[in-house]
């Protein structure tokens, strides 16, 4: 069950989303929002139990890691440790990954630590990378499997059958290949392939 929506941008529409769904939210506190509580307050207030990172770019509080490792992930488009850490995020993952004539990028479930990037991969699902490919075009097949993996592994953390310290969980894309699936195939082939 989601208890809390929460953002640093007060405008985000995820906010939004969540507010029309009856879901608490609450505005980060950051210098160009003093106005909002601080990350931890928030977490504390809605007690919740796992910290579901999406689209937030920012380096988690020290404190805020510590109270919720293991139960902290964030998905990463591209397959880590490539292409991760500070200034990689949205587009520039995908130019990147162009750029170094990569033959695969994907996305990356891990769980969040101190620095970017840097915690343990939960599971990863390869993307190829085409040769016609354009950093739209990649993010866009990247963003297909992101939202097939995330929801599946943070189901299995919250049912306590993802923990730190298990080998990561990686799919094959040539014995699933991305191009020929569904968006609820996909998902049904990393549920099965990942034993999510």
């Amino acid at each position: 069950q989601v208890v809390l929506v929460a953002s640093d941008r007060p405008s985000a529409r995820a906010l939004e989303r969540a507010r029309a769904r009856g879901i608490a939210t609450g505005v980060i506190r950051t210098n160009a929002h003093p106005e909002g509580t601080p990350l931890a307050a928030l977490l504390r207030e809605a007690r919740v139990d796992y910290v579901v990172l999406a689209g937030y770019l920012r380096l988690v509080p020290a404190d805020v890691v510590r109270a919720y490792a293991g139960r902290m992930v964030n998905v990463h488009p591209a397959l880590l440790p490539a292409f991760g850490g500070p200034g990689m995020y949205g587009r520039r993952v995908h130019q990147a990954v162009i750029d170094a004539g990569a033959a695969a990028s994907g996305a990356t479930v891990h769980f969040v630590d101190e620095a970017f990037d840097q915690g343990a991969i939960i599971a990863q699902w390869p993307v190829p990378v085409h040769r016609d490919d354009t950093a739209d075009s990649l993010a866009a097949r990247v963003l297909r499997v992101e939202h097939a993996l995330y929801p599946r592994v943070v189901q299995a953390l919250a049912a306590g059958r993802v923990r730190r310290g298990q080998p990561p969980r990686a799919g094959n894309a040539e014995q699933y290949p991305l191009a020929d699936r569904d968006d609820r195939h996909l998902a049904e082939d990393i549920e099965h392939a990942l034993d999510l």
